[in-house]
């Protein structure tokens, strides 16, 4: 694992936990020399953490719309900012630039691209570890979620634990280092839940 996505918010929330956690993850990563790639932005929680990074003397990728960067919103001191046609080319692009995936707190966008991964990873399209960095129990309610959805048998177990969570940095990403990809079949267990 050499390149982390973090996908969060272009606001701060209304905690301070929130950014603290951000400026904590970045320094983690800077420190064990493993390099961020992010949506580029300089707002919120995004410029956040890629500042954070770059202090501590790490590397830094941005991945941003040619809208977004043409309106001032891209963080110019990222020396390494690739500059796409739309959100899509963006997710992509991110997504085959990272070795892992971390959602920190944000809102549709965080919640629409680590979902997004969780897809991929379950349709087989990659085996890359996603996780979400549950600062102050944010992420519970969407905990909960999966987990009904599971035990409504939308979500199959084995995909169920394609979704790591933990509360800090450390903890996280030893989960994503440590994480070996079950082969759930998708598939197959469409088809045997639609016989049941």
């Amino acid at each position: 694992m050499k390149r982390v996505c973090v996908y969060c918010g272009s606001g701060v929330g209304g905690r301070a936990e929130y950014a603290d956690a951000a400026r904590s993850l970045g320094k983690v990563l800077a420190d064990r020399g493993l390099h961020l790639v992010f949506g580029g932005g300089r707002i919120g929680m995004m410029g956040v953490i890629a500042r954070t990074v770059l202090e501590h003397g790490g590397q830094v990728t941005g991945v941003i719309p040619k809208a977004l960067h043409e309106m001032g919103l891209a963080l110019t001191d990222v020396a390494d900012m690739r500059i796409v046609a739309d959100m899509h080319e963006r997710k992509a692009l991110m997504a085959k630039l990272a070795d892992a995936f971390i959602a920190m707190p944000g809102g549709f966008g965080t919640m629409e691209e680590i979902l997004e991964i969780l897809t991929w990873a379950q349709l087989g399209f990659h085996a890359k570890p996603a996780g979400l960095l549950n600062v102050a129990g944010y992420f519970d309610d969407l905990i909960r979620f999966v987990d009904h959805a599971t035990a409504q048998g939308f979500i199959d177990p084995a995909h169920r634990d394609l979704l790591l969570v933990d509360r800090t940095p450390d903890a996280l990403l030893a989960r994503l280092a440590s994480y070996k990809a079950a082969r759930a079949d998708k598939a197959q267990w469409a088809l045997r839940a639609s016989l049941e």
